[in-house]
Order: structure tokens, then sequence, then C-alpha cells
């Protein structure tokens, strides 16, 4: 090899390639992986392979409840009810009465009981409009918006709308329609979808509906999924009125009120072009046509599926509207996420077969709707729960005088008659200056006759003599009178000088001179502890005389007294 080819490899070598040769700079091994050059392993020990993301130990597995099994119970309601029933029937009525979001999918066959045909059995309105119109094909033809294209459709279809709106006003709601009611007056129907047109389910206060339906909330109990032969709208200025069967008669849809004035007012008043005037039609919802409420239906739909109601129950209807199918599937499946959740199928017919709805259901009930509203036995909603009371009973009622309240006596012995009523305790009765002066003299006499000196009393008394002020005679004869009597120093003559003035007041004045001088009494001075305890402040007590009751040798007691009725402990010491 030359030496330029040396050169030329050290330079590339030495090159900043982003990818150095993997033969020059092997990768280090993994910290996880085990190293088996230091120490070998035993023989009987294989190397462990690193796992991915082997971060440590294996998590624990979160504990998960099985799901309890689901299977469909049947009950039949067509024929006499069999005990062998119960559970079925027990689980429909703790449905009825106990669930608090109760979602009803309902159509023609609740209305049967009250005199209006279903659409698709045997005796239906498919059924009976091709034999009374003589139509080739079956009667659902005029419930499809094929039907104003041609003249006469379009008077065959006006004239089966004047008579279904004939009977739907001439029908009365049944018990199921009550029943319905009645979860709605008590606040557990989150919602009522109807595919009917006769309005029985609205014409009950608690079911009352809103036309057109709005797009936000708050939205009435009932839905209406097609619409209703109660009210007509405008296909041009969408002006919704009340429906007027008089007007739906021939071949030729009846003009629009409202577009009429308009129209009037553009081209005879104001001389400009006519932009045509709108057709009335009834606000029912036919085949292969968007309802005018169908942006509204799936806002309310969503958020009946968000506040997850706990039971769904399908009444009189096969489910072969694909849109009403979808919405069923959807409550189904979102009830029986729940725990607690309960669908039921009720209808003459079986529950439908498909595979979006198979095993979706926990309870099949088989037979008329009105039986099951008999065997709930619910009160109707319009029905009071307790008997109702007039004005005149209310009045009676209000003039009557307030009963007596008696309250038993105490079950304690000492108990006190209500007649003679409770004594007022008496206060607690405080020591007079006679027996307080007393007590101190008993007391200095004590003292004196332990710390006189060999020398006598003379020295004692000269010596307190001198201190005290000079009285004129008639006190020192007086004096001298009680210390013959008492044989006393005379220290103890001043006192019982004052003593025997004291006395001679009478016990009543004592008190009230007490109580005046406690109210003018200045406030003494507070100690650091006695203000960070937030006491009383101290008083000096008028009564006793510093002067004259403490002597100069003797510590001083009795003069501040903290709080009112506190006895300082050096003078409760001598009091006793």
């Amino acid at each position: 090899m030359s030496s330029s080819d040396d050169d030329s490899s050290q330079c590339s070598f030495l090159s900043r390639s982003p990818t150095p040769p993997s033969e020059l700079y092997p990768s280090p091994p993994p910290s996880q992986d085990p190293s088996t050059k230091g120490s070998p392993l035993p023989d009987n020990m294989e190397q462990r392979a690193r796992q991915p993301n082997d971060d440590g130990p294996p998590r624990k597995k979160r504990r998960v409840a099985e799901p309890k099994p689901r299977f469909t119970r049947h009950l039949d309601l067509s024929s006499d009810f069999d005990e062998s029933q119960r559970e079925s029937l027990d689980l429909l009525l703790k449905v009825l009465h106990k669930k608090r979001k109760i979602v009803m999918i309902v159509g023609a066959g609740i209305s049967v009981a009250a005199g209006i045909p279903d659409f698709r059995s045997s005796t239906g309105l498919f059924n009976s409009l091709r034999q009374q119109h003589n139509l080739k094909t079956s009667g659902k033809d005029l419930f499809d918006a094929s039907v104003y294209r041609d003249p006469a459709t379009t008077a065959t279809f006006h004239q089966m709308v004047r008579s279904l709106s004939e009977q739907s006003k001439s029908a009365d709601s049944t018990a199921f329609h009550h029943l319905i009611a009645t979860l709605a007056d008590e606040g557990r129907l989150l919602r009522l979808y109807s595919q009917n047109v006769d309005g029985l389910e609205t014409a009950l206060e608690p079911l009352a509906t809103k036309t057109p339906l709005p797009q936000k909330g708050p939205w009435p109990k009932t839905v209406l999924l097609h619409g209703g032969l109660d009210k007509m709208f405008c296909v041009k200025c969408k002006e919704v009125n009340d429906f007027d069967p008089a007007l739906f008669d021939g071949p030729n849809p009846p003009p629009c009120p409202t577009c009429l004035k308009l129209d009037e007012v553009r081209t005879v008043h104001a001389g400009k072009r006519s932009h045509g005037v709108g057709r009335l039609r009834p606000r029912m919802v036919l085949y292969n046509e968007n309802g005018p409420d169908e942006d509204a239906i799936g806002t309310v739909t969503t958020a009946d599926l968000r506040a997850r109601p706990d039971a769904v129950i399908v009444v009189g209807t096969t489910l072969k509207v694909p849109g009403v199918r979808r919405i069923a599937r959807e409550m189904i499946n979102t009830v029986r996420d729940r725990k607690d959740g309960v669908s039921i199928w009720i209808n003459n017919e079986p529950e439908p077969k498909g595979a979006d709805l198979s095993n979706l259901w926990d309870l099949v009930v088989r037979g008329p709707c009105d039986a099951v509203a008999q065997h709930a036995a619910m009160r109707r909603w319009n029905q009071p729960e307790g008997k109702e009371v007039t004005e005149e009973e209310y009045r009676k009622v209000s003039m009557r005088p307030s009963p007596t309240v008696q309250i038993p006596p105490s079950p304690r012995k000492n108990r006190v008659d209500a007649t003679k009523g409770i004594p007022t305790p008496s206060a607690s009765p405080k020591p007079t200056n006679k027996k307080l002066v007393q007590r101190t003299i008993k007391t200095e006499a004590s003292d004196t006759a332990i710390k006189k000196p060999r020398g006598g009393t003379k020295t004692q008394t000269s010596g307190t003599a001198k201190a005290q002020p000079k009285k004129k005679s008639g006190a020192k004869n007086k004096a001298s009178a009680v210390d013959k009597k008492q044989g006393k120093s005379g220290v103890t003559l001043k006192l019982s000088f004052k003593t025997s003035k004291a006395v001679a007041q009478p016990p009543a004045k004592i008190q009230e001179k007490q109580k005046d001088a406690d109210e003018h009494l200045p406030m003494g001075p507070v100690s650091p502890q006695s203000a960070k305890n937030n006491t009383a402040p101290p008083y000096t007590d008028p009564v006793i005389n510093e002067s004259a009751v403490t002597p100069k040798s003797s510590p001083k007691f009795g003069l501040t007294i903290s709080p009112k009725g506190y006895v300082p402990p050096d003078l409760r010491k001598i009091m006793d």
C-alpha cells in the first residue's frame, strides 16, 4: 500500500462523519443486560433476554369485576297471568315504579285502544287505505313525498289527512298515555320519542311539546319524530299555524295567507315583481323527505345519551324506520352499559330481528300496552294524592283557637309547684365590717403577744400611740373603757373605736355605702400577668383603713381584692 493511500484512509477516518464505522466504535451493551464476562452464570441458570419496556417488576393487574350475565326474560300479558312469570312481572313493575331516567320510544300501537288504527298490522292503515281507495300498491304510498307529484294522489292524501284529523280529535288518551304522563309528572321520564301524528300524547299537560322543536335546551318532554296533524306550515315562509282540515279539500294544496299578503304588498303597492306564494301542507314527515326538526332531534338525542338513562322502553312500534331504529339501538347500548340498566320491548308482535338489535332486550312483553298499565296500577297525573280542601273548610280550620300546650312536670323529686312559681335564689351573704375587724383584732393580738419584747407593752404602746393622730378626750374615755373591758393594747383601742362606729350603723346602710364605694372606686394598676390573662383590675376596699388595721411591723393584707368576690389567700387565712 502506498503512502498516499494511507493518508487518504487516515483523512477519511479523521473526517467528521455523522455515522462513524461500527467496527471502530462498538456501542456498549445496555445496562439492563447481564454481564457474563466478569463472572459466568451457573450451569443451571440461563441468561434472560432483555424484553422491551423492561423497567422493573411487572405491574399488578387491576381487579375488574366481571359483568353479570344478561339474559332475556319473557312475559305474556295477552292472556291470563301465570304465576310462573312473577319474576318477569316484578322486573317490569320495578322499572315503572323505581327508575329515575326512563326513555320511551313509542309508535302507533299505543293509540289502537283509542280507536286509531296502526300502520302495518292486518287491520292497519296500509291495508285499509288500499281497499278504500282502490290503490294498486300498498297504502304506504299515500305517506310518501311523491303524493304531491300527481293531483289525483294529492286529493287522496288530503282526504286521508282529514279523516285522520277527525279521528284524532274525537279520540281520548288511553291508560298507557296516562301512565307515560304520570312518569313525566313525577319527574322520572327523561324523554318520550313518539312516531305518532295523532297528538294524543301532547294533549296531556305533562307531555306537551314545542313546535317547531328548539335547537337548544331546555327541550320539551315529548319529541315528535314524524310531526303531527295538529299543525300545518308553509313550504316557502315556514310559518306554522294550527291545522284547518277544511282547507285541504281537492287536488290543490291551499295557498299560504301570510305569503298572499306579502305578495300583494310587493306587487300592488310597491310595484315590484312577485316572489311567489307558498303552499300549505300538514306538518307531518312523509317517506323519502327530511323532517323540519331533523337537526333539533339529533341535538336532543345527543343530550339524552350523555345523561345516561337507566331504562329504555320501546312500545307499539316495529322499528322499521331507519332513523328511529338507530335512536333505539344507541339508547339501548348506553343503558346496558350501566350496571342496573334495563331495556324492555312491549308489543303484540315479537321483537325485531337483525344483527344490530339481537340480544339487546332484558325483558320482552307480549300483549297490549294497556295491560301493562293495568298491572302497574299507577295513579293518574291529574288525580291528587290526597283529598282536596275547599276554601270553606280551610277558613273553619284557620278560625279555631290554637291548642294549649301543657308541659308535664319534671320527674325529679324536688320539683317546684308551677302555681307558686320558682323562688329566686338570694345572693350569698357578704362578711360585715364587724366580723372582719373582730377577726383582725384577734390576729393582731396573737401577733403582738408573740413578738412583744421583755420590756412589756409600754414601748409597743408608746411607739404606736405617737404614730396615731390625737383624738378628743371623749374618744379617749370611750377607748379606755373598751380597753379595760377587753384588756388589749393601745393599738387595739384604736381598732375597737372604729369597730363600735361601724357596728352602730344598720346593716342596710353598710351595704349601701359599700355599693356606692365600689361604684366610685378608681381602677388600680394591673400586673403584667393579669393583663395577659385578661382579668379584672384590682380595687381597694374602702372600709378597711390601711393605717388603722395594718401595723408597720406586720405585712399588709386585705387591701386589694380582684375581682369582686375574690379574697386573696393571705386574707382568707386571717379570716379563718
